[in-house]
């Protein structure tokens, strides 16, 4: 610790929310590297945004961090390769979303060769900054999968005055950010440091849960180095309650501001970055290694060998879990993602994507299905909504197919954590209700 410093409390503290049992099995498993697999599929659709073009054809022979998709859109993120290879193929594939898209398949040579042309990158100014961001392929790394260069860029009279750091982690079963904290402190130091000095912010806040005393340290001495002349870049420690590390929650628990529907941070002055993110950001400049591997928490019931887990992007689910041991019993369920947010898949066969977090695979005790009942006008979804809706008015509005009144609700308003159908007694399926009750309204604009 190189100087006294305080740790700061949430500005505001959200309503609604669910207490959730944290289950974190692999907090202390130290993270390992994945040998490369015979294969990798790469969707050129790991962002929110446009897809990308595959850059490469069949045959083509690539190596860890070469370009294999781009786009010319804004919203977008360029794609490269996670081993070195042959291209074997292009062809579709279904997302986990049921969205089909252009993959490249590339047969892994065993050797991980690097690309010749990777080297450090020098960044000085905020231009270079979204350039570097952009080149590395970066997007939001705790599972939205928003492009990073997006949000570090500034429009015209525009002021970014506040970095906040996520580093809540608030689903269950997952560690993956956890294990960055404890095992990357350095970059994350680093890149904290680095934004702040090139895109000037007045303010930097990392925010962390309570239930992580080891995290804490290890941020606290980040808050505390000497570079922190003016004093501004902050640790806050959050109480731990499900979704505080939700975008929408995180600022207005940081800065008591209020992002409006439709708007980016940036619209409030804030730009929210996993910490991940922050430490991969660093070692891109340091190395020139774009984003080609991802940290996961493999965990759940059915998982022989529960661990976190570096793999290449690209690496199938099967895969993954072969490397955990496989399964010691039939898997009920198996999400990319948490409990709460995560998305059920069901082919095994499906690629790890950038932004995914975890692969769960829950036994048939874990993923019992509980029997849909009658709504009882508990109003227990309203009061857990930490976007103050009510999703007992807006199931039969959708049900009806009066999108008026789905309007009149603000369905759109959702950010679909899963609060609603946790805390509901009848165990209605009112997060998938919610859902699609936005994407009838985006049909209907």
């Amino acid at each position: 610790m190189e100087r006294p410093e305080s740790v700061l409390h949430a500005v505001k503290r959200s309503i609604g929310g669910v207490d959730l049992p944290h289950s974190k099995n692999t907090a202390e498993c130290v993270s390992v590297f994945m040998p490369p697999p015979h294969e990798v599929v790469i969707p050129m659709q790991q962002h929110i945004g446009a897809p990308c073009v595959p850059c490469v054809k069949k045959g083509d022979t690539v190596f860890v961090g070469t370009k294999i998709g781009d786009s010319d859109k804004l919203i977008s993120a360029p794609i490269h390769a996670s081993v070195s290879g042959t291209v074997t193929d292009i062809r579709k594939v279904l997302m986990p979303s049921g969205q089909s898209v252009d993959a490249v398949v590339i047969e892994s040579d065993g050797t991980m060769t690097e690309d010749p042309s990777i080297a450090p990158v020098a960044v000085e100014t905020p231009e270079q900054l979204v350039k570097a961001a952009r080149e590395s392929g970066l997007v939001g790394l705790g599972g939205a999968g928003f492009p990073a260069h997006v949000k570090l860029t500034k429009r015209p009279g525009q002021e970014l005055d506040t970095l906040i750091v996520n580093g809540a982690e608030c689903e269950p079963f997952i560690t993956a950010d956890y294990r960055e904290c404890m095992e990357n402190t350095e970059n994350i130091l680093e890149g904290v440091y680095m934004l702040k000095r090139i895109m000037g912010f007045k303010r930097v806040i990392i925010c962390v849960e309570d239930n992580k005393p080891k995290a804490i340290e290890a941020l606290y001495s980040i808050a505390a180095d000497l570079r922190d002349a003016d004093d501004t870049v902050k640790l806050m420690k959050l109480r731990s309650h499900y979704p505080q590390g939700a975008e929408k929650i995180l600022i207005y628990s940081a800065t008591g501001r209020v992002l409006p529907l439709g708007k980016l941070p940036s619209d409030v002055g804030c730009v929210v970055m996993n910490i991940a993110s922050v430490s991969f950001l660093n070692k891109y400049i340091t190395t020139g290694m774009p984003l080609v591997r991802k940290l996961i928490t493999v965990d759940g019931g059915a998982v022989a060998e529960p661990q976190n887990v570096i793999v290449p992007v690209g690496t199938s689910v099967r895969d993954v879990l072969e490397f955990c041991g496989g399964l010691k019993s039939s898997a009920r369920k198996i999400l990319l993602g948490g409990p709460m947010m995560g998305t059920a898949i069901y082919d095994p066969n499906m690629p790890i994507l950038k932004q995914n977090n975890a692969i769960l695979a829950f036994d048939r005790k874990q993923a019992e299905r509980m029997t849909e009942q009658p709504c009882i006008r508990c109003g227990r979804c309203a009061a857990a909504c930490p976007m103050r809706l009510r999703p007992l008015d807006i199931e039969p509005a959708y049900r009806t197919g009066n999108k008026e009144r789905v309007a009149e609700l603000h369905a759109d308003y959702c950010i679909e954590c899963g609060c609603c159908s946790y805390s509901c007694p009848s165990k209605r399926y009112l997060t998938q209700i919610m859902r699609l009750a936005k994407a009838s309204l985006k049909e209907k604009k």
